[in-house]
């Protein structure tokens, strides 16, 4: 089972509970066995709302300018580094690390090395694309479901993303990064009408 609580936060239950990017998080879960970060901005890294989810021994993904500041809230133990284009073995969970950035706006730069994930939970293959354009690294992600953001300005908007949705071979796909700080629901109905393949199942 897959959420998105609120802009490009995402809740997947299966096996374990893990989380992606928690933010404006509307009640205590506590339940969190995998946080995963994208990025260090504050829509993404939330401290608050991490608190709202975390319980004993999460385990934390975060990128490499992420680590001083998640050791500090959370401690060395649970606390693992990655980088874009790996794969790594996590607790048992098969990760592996996507490149996410903007090509033509300073808002994501590559040399930040911030990252998408594709997580295997259960044998399902789990695409967050985090905050990126429509860039060549991702054009042939192989994945059962894929979160792509549609909101524009920070990242591409929707016309981009079916672009980028009508290359990846996926068949759930959710838009993300709409409906609260950029983009509405009707760039997700917009979104949505773009999809090539109608037996493509698009949630909004």
């Amino acid at each position: 089972m897959v959420e998105v609580l609120c802009h490009s936060s995402i809740r997947i239950e299966e096996g374990n509970v893990i989380y992606i990017d928690p933010f404006k998080i509307n009640k205590d879960y506590h339940d969190a066995d995998y946080i995963f970060f994208t990025h260090s901005h504050y829509d993404h890294f939330s401290p608050e709302d991490i608190g709202k989810v975390k319980k004993e021994n999460t385990i934390f993904v975060v990128t490499q300018d992420l680590k001083e500041k998640a050791e500090t809230l959370f401690g060395k133990e649970n606390i693992f580094i990655v980088k874009p284009g790996e794969n790594y073995q996590i607790q048992g969970l098969e990760v592996e690390t996507t490149y996410a950035y903007n090509e033509n706006k300073a808002f994501h730069p590559k040399q930040n090395e911030w990252v998408g994930y594709i997580i295997n939970a259960n044998g399902k293959k789990y695409y967050i694309a985090g905050d990126t354009d429509n860039i060549e690294e991702i054009q042939n992600i192989e994945c059962d479901v894929a979160l792509i953001p549609i909101g524009g300005t920070y990242t591409m908007d929707y016309q981009e993303a079916a672009q980028l949705a009508n290359h990846i071979k996926a068949t759930t796909i959710i838009p993300t990064h709409y409906g609260s700080i950029v983009g509405n629901k009707e760039d997700a109905i917009k979104f949505k009408a773009l999809i090539e393949e109608k037996e493509v199942k698009i949630f909004i």
